[in-house]
């Protein structure tokens, strides 16, 4: 727990690093896609806060990027474990939201161990064909870490092995 506590903590860190996204993301490239608007504009973004603790780390990313002034109109959507009683856990209109704004938030989603739904993270790589996770890795200038000069990209593909939601059994019960 307490290191979901770091993740939301609003301080000078965070700033300088959605301080960073903001020039990086929203600077000079126009990620928009509303047609007639500038790079310069607001962005709409698709926002699901998730379950859990994504809320209140989706809630802390918003307060972040507002104190950064990033240029951002959040689209939130109610996907979950939160919907699984009103039948339909990914609404359509959630889908079509991010398919139109073509960027979106995620917060953490339950995902069920030993049956109940399928797993939403699943669903979602597979209604959108994401076949890579990307995360980049790259030093900020003034921002002290352990390592310096850091500039590295993490890709790890998502549609084989225990990301893909198929199961590897060797032998029965293994």
């Amino acid at each position: 727990m307490l290191r979901s506590l770091r993740l939301v903590a609003l301080n000078a860190n965070s700033l300088a690093r959605a301080t960073f996204l903001q020039s990086r993301y929203f600077g000079a490239s126009n990620v928009n896609s509303h047609p007639g608007e500038s790079a310069q504009d607001v962005r709409t973004v698709t926002l699901f806060p998730g379950d859990g603790i994504g809320p209140e780390i989706s809630l802390a990313v918003q307060e972040i990027f507002s104190a950064a002034n990033v240029p951002i109109r959040w689209e939130p959507f109610d996907v979950g474990t939160a919907k699984a009683s009103a039948g339909k856990m990914i609404p359509d209109e959630a889908i079509e939201s991010v398919k139109r704004n073509k960027v979106a938030l995620k917060g953490p989603l339950a995902t069920p161990i030993g049956g109940g739904h399928v797993s939403l993270n699943l669903t979602l790589r597979r209604i959108f064909d994401l076949y890579a996770n990307v995360r980049p890795c790259r030093s900020i200038a003034g921002y002290k870490t352990p390592y310096d000069d850091v500039d590295v990209v993490i890709i790890r593909e998502d549609t084989e092995g225990e990301y893909s939601g198929l199961e590897h059994e060797v032998v029965p019960g293994i």
